[in-house]
């Protein structure tokens, strides 16, 4: 049986991260040709169908490079997942501009060039689909973490913006809003000031966390692959300019309570 996407190209950003590899992987897994994009490798060996390539998503003129060199080996392009991010654990006391313009450097402009780069490409895929990543964090606020808040609220409006902008086109464009997820990211979060930790013991921090959650637990790269393999195919044609959170529940509830 095909896959899914069986036969369509792809390139994810952030794609060596936990949850861009994760996604990377799963697309390989349904047939599509891969190409990973991120400023270091992926741990693992790629399968035969994921390419790894070095790129800084925040350097304009290395984007359009790259996209250059993908349009001169590709005709088209099908799949744009923008997944790289990074989130500083500070108030916007703490945080100097270095560190706030660097935050929407990666997490929004980054977005945008690759977008726009991609664009030529996309025109000429076969049901274009263009998969950006926000947070539930753009919705409410963990405490600590205000830029990475701000960018996820400007990566929700550019989401809206451009599925307006290019619906005409056949080109959707959603936004995957994830909460917990296990990755190296939410690690560091534990570990950070941010989390409002105050010291306690690591593993009682996570427990603490998953028992906030309806379903008592938080995500796995895996799951969130799984929404984005969905929006990247044929079975989500009408699904474009939303905001899709994937929490296990944890915004559905009044202040988080736990009764």
């Amino acid at each position: 049986m095909s896959g899914r996407i069986e036969g369509k190209t792809a390139l994810v950003t952030g794609g060596a991260g936990g949850i861009g590899w994760a996604i990377c992987k799963r697309f390989a897994a349904e047939g599509a040709t891969v190409i990973c994009a991120d400023i270091t490798a992926p741990g693992d060996f790629p399968p035969e169908n994921v390419q790894h390539r070095s790129l800084d998503i925040a350097d304009e003129d290395a984007v359009r490079s790259a996209f250059a060199r993908l349009g001169a080996e590709w005709d088209s392009l099908d799949i744009l997942v923008n997944a790289a991010g990074i989130e500083i654990e500070k108030t916007i006391e703490d945080t100097t501009l270095e560190e706030w313009n660097r935050s929407f450097a990666v997490n929004v402009t980054g977005t945008f060039l690759c977008s726009k780069f991609a664009l030529p490409m996309l025109r000429k895929g076969n049901g274009p689909s263009i998969i950006n990543f926000g947070s539930y964090d753009g919705f409410i606020a963990d405490p600590g973490l205000a830029a990475y808040c701000a960018t996820k609220g400007a990566v929700h409006a550019l989401t809206r913006a451009m599925a307006c902008d290019h619906g005409p086109e056949g080109i959707r464009v959603n936004a995957i809003c994830p909460g917990y997820v296990d990755t190296p990211m939410l690690q560091s979060f534990f570990e950070g000031e941010g989390s409002g930790g105050g010291g306690k013991n690591l593993d009682d921090l996570q427990q603490a966390v998953r028992d906030v959650h309806p379903m008592r637990t938080y995500g796995t790269p895996e799951d969130v692959a799984n929404l984005v393999l969905w929006l990247a195919s044929d079975e989500a044609r009408y699904a474009s300019g939303q905001l899709w959170v994937l929490d296990g529940g944890l915004s559905a509830q009044v202040q988080q309570m736990k009764l």
